[in-house]
């Protein structure tokens, strides 16, 4: 049960930092998605049902604190969440997380997140689902795992000592 409250205190805490400070970061007005590389991470350590939870809870309050189109991020984190987890080894968890699996399966699940945010969030706009996939969601993809290099540098420098 503590768990579960640490994580959710620290779900709201990456969504102010993803909503406040990454907007500093921001090139453009693409900023990296600092929630999708936890949910990798949580895939990674606690296994494919944990992940698609905490998915949902992350996306749901991200939707909750930004207010608009209430549901995408959730069902899109949700998404994320069940794919990573199929990458889960039990044994496997900190080595994966300090290697180059862990950026290419950042890679993959925030391909799959930003097509399916784009496919959805362009319905009904002017914007084609291209130009959002191509203009603003593979931005994302690529901005979200060069960030993904600091905690893997970090877990491949903690697990390596």
């Amino acid at each position: 049960m503590m768990r579960h409250i640490k994580y959710l205190i620290f779900v709201y805490i990456l969504i102010i930092i993803q909503t406040q400070v990454f907007q500093l970061l921001s090139i453009n007005g693409i900023t990296p998605d600092i929630l999708t590389i936890w949910i990798v991470y949580v895939a990674l350590t606690h296994g494919q049902l944990y992940a698609t939870i905490w998915g949902f809870v992350a996306g749901l309050m991200f939707d909750l604190v930004m207010g608009n189109f209430i549901g995408l991020s959730a069902l899109t984190k949700t998404v994320a969440g069940f794919t990573a987890g199929y990458f889960y080894e039990e044994n496997k968890a900190p080595a994966t997380l300090g290697s180059y699996r862990f950026l290419l399966l950042v890679l993959l699940v925030s391909i799959i997140h930003n097509t399916i945010y784009s496919i959805a969030f362009t319905r009904g706009s002017d914007l084609s689902v291209w130009e959002a996939f191509f203009n603003v969601g593979m931005a994302t993809t690529f901005y979200t795992s060069a960030l993904t290099l600091i905690p893997m540098f970090a877990f491949a420098r903690k697990y390596t000592r």
